[in-house]
């Protein structure tokens, strides 16, 4: 068995993550610079709470948060179930009401790793055929996005999405020092570019976001997304949930959804 990391490197490892000093987490927790020093280093022991002010001052993810507690000595306090736990059941119930309510807009809910937990009509609707392995579940909604055999031949502006797509993984990577993404994100970038499907979109200058355009029998259509995340989860598999929902970039793509989900 591999020795357990001590709390002291934990705390300095997510310090560093965060691109903090030691300077910088004393003011941020209210303690002595001295006193981080000595907790990183062993010389000092922090108390159960002092981990989870420390954590929360760090942003540490939940999951991470039971790593910390447990390299202090401590039980994990946070715990984790999956989506179909009676006590998670109105969460469940809630993404399903958003997903429902932004019809005929397309929307989705994925864990942290980008694998698909729900989608509306409309996401399934608009996604079209990708590669039957791609769609076979548990469906990893980045890899269906950039593969070439998946939703990438349809992407207009493939180039300024995927590096974008990209970009928001790897600053997931930075933040969660998980070891699943990481591998994800090597994968995803090492994804050759489909065949061009269709004409390329120069970026906009005047645009404030970068636009999904995708190809579809009806013509181009355009979505900007949001992400939703659960406020102040203290369930694991909650705080690592998210709805991402698409808006239609524009008047013509609002309307090809609304004669979309009219036909059925």
């Amino acid at each position: 068995m591999g020795q357990i990391q001590a709390i002291g490197d934990h705390l300095r490892s997510w310090r560093q993550r965060r691109r903090m000093s030691q300077l910088d987490l004393a003011c941020e927790a209210d303690i002595s610079t001295r006193h981080v020093s000595f907790l990183e280093t062993g010389r000092a022991r922090p108390s159960r709470d002092m981990v989870l002010h420390l954590a929360e001052r760090l942003d540490v993810p939940l999951r991470e948060r039971n790593v910390l507690l447990v390299a202090a000595g401590f039980a994990p306090v946070f715990v984790e179930r999956t989506l179909d736990d009676p006590a998670l059941c109105a969460a469940r119930e809630a993404v399903d009401l958003v997903l429902a309510a932004h019809e005929p807009y397309p929307a989705i809910a994925v864990d942290r790793h980008w694998t698909l937990v729900a989608a509306n009509k409309a996401s399934i609707r608009i996604m079209g055929s990708i590669a039957p392995e791609l769609g076979k579940p548990p469906v990893n909604v980045l890899r269906a996005a950039l593969h070439p055999d998946g939703l990438a031949r349809r992407i207009a502006n493939f180039a300024e999405w995927r590096a974008d797509l990209l970009a928001r993984l790897r600053r997931q990577v930075e933040l969660s020092a998980d070891a699943t993404l990481a591998a994800l994100y090597e994968e995803l970038a090492g994804y050759p570019s489909p065949p061009r499907a269709g004409p390329s979109t120069p970026p906009n200058p005047s645009a404030v976001a970068i636009p999904l355009r995708l190809i579809t029998d009806g013509g181009i259509l355009a979505f900007l997304s949001t992400i939703t995340i659960f406020g102040t989860p203290i369930d694991i598999t909650l705080s690592e949930l998210a709805i991402e929902t698409f808006l239609p970039a524009d008047r013509e793509t609002a309307e090809a959804l609304h004669r979309m989900a009219a036909a059925g």
